[in-house]
């Protein structure tokens, strides 16, 4: 699935929606029937977008959308607890989230979250405006060392060989 963007207030105007509200990953619409929800889903559809009604795809998509935003440098804060804020953000227990992610999703909110800090930390070192160390605060570690060490671990390239030539991403609605 990819997430909703600029074509998105398009999609849903053809639909004849102005009053929409597009978020990451997510759309609202103030007024709307039960019998345009087929028709939105296959218009969605059509623009490689998902529609998604499972209350817990859901609940996984607010996760991951969580997730992503906590991994942007302009959010990032020393020693963010995950769990703190999703909890706090999703108004759940984070131990109902952890199962629910890690049954649904294979893997464990705190791996997901590293493997989109790693993406991240790709996408600063191809910007080349940031040295290591900054790269290291901006996403909230303490050290560039252990950035650098769970680089590796997750990579298994160091950082300054992925800067040298190997320039390969995953998006991110990819990441298992």
């Amino acid at each position: 699935m990819r997430p909703l963007q600029n074509d998105g207030r398009s999609t849903m105007a053809q639909l004849g929606y102005t009053d929409v509200q597009i978020d990451l990953g997510s759309v609202t619409l103030t007024h709307r029937s039960p019998l345009d929800i087929p028709e939105i889903a296959l218009l969605l559809q059509e623009k490689g977008f998902e529609l998604i009604s499972d209350s817990e795809a859901i609940l996984l998509e607010k996760i991951k959308t969580n997730l992503v935003e906590l991994v942007h440098p302009d959010s990032v804060q020393q020693d963010v607890n995950i769990s703190i804020v999703l909890s706090r953000k999703l108004h759940r227990d984070y131990s109902y989230l952890s199962k629910l992610f890690s049954r649904r999703e294979g893997i464990s909110i705190e791996k997901y979250a590293i493997k989109l800090k790693m993406e991240r930390v790709k996408e600063l070192v191809q910007m080349n405006q940031l040295n290591f160390t900054q790269i290291a605060y901006a996403l909230g570690y303490k050290s560039s060392s252990h950035l650098s060490r769970q680089f590796k671990s997750v990579t298994g390239l160091s950082m300054s060989e992925y800067k040298k030539g190997h320039k390969r991403r995953i998006s991110l609605d990819q990441i298992v």
